[in-house]
């Protein structure tokens, strides 16, 4: 039975993943903005959780142990092709991280973190309605 909970939030488990993920590759950005020659990051979101779905629409199997096959970029299963983001105004010193960019990804980023765990918190309560059977008719 415990299966079955945990599969039901099994999405938006992995979509918290993602977008925490995200926010470190964004926050790292942020950190070396004057780092000389670094180069800004980010993924694709949308791409990186259509990834994470096989091609029946099922989320595809997690490695759980460092033995098993994998193709993942990261050890807890996240698939995030990291690409360099381009320039939107080149510095002298190499640097292509422009804050603007950062701070609005970042922002939208949390915005889409919370709205997902409000997503998930009202599926919880809906869960726990259920099993104390306090529906309403």
């Amino acid at each position: 039975m415990l299966d079955k909970i945990a599969k039901h939030f099994d999405f938006q488990q992995r979509s918290l993943n993602l977008r925490s993920y995200r926010a470190e590759v964004l926050a790292s950005n942020i950190a070396n903005n004057e780092t000389p020659y670094y180069k800004a990051m980010d993924f694709d979101f949308t791409q990186a959780l259509k990834s994470q779905v096989d091609s029946q629409g099922r989320l595809a199997m997690q490695a759980t142990d460092e033995r098993h096959f994998s193709n993942n970029d990261r050890g807890n299963g996240l698939r995030a092709q990291l690409q360099y983001r381009t320039a939107v105004q080149p510095s002298l010193d190499g640097n292509t991280v422009d804050m603007d960019v950062e701070r609005a990804a970042f922002a939208d980023n949390a915005i889409k973190f919370q709205s997902t765990l409000t997503f998930l918190n009202k599926r919880i309560s809906g869960l726990n309605t259920a099993i104390q059977g306090q529906g309403g008719n």
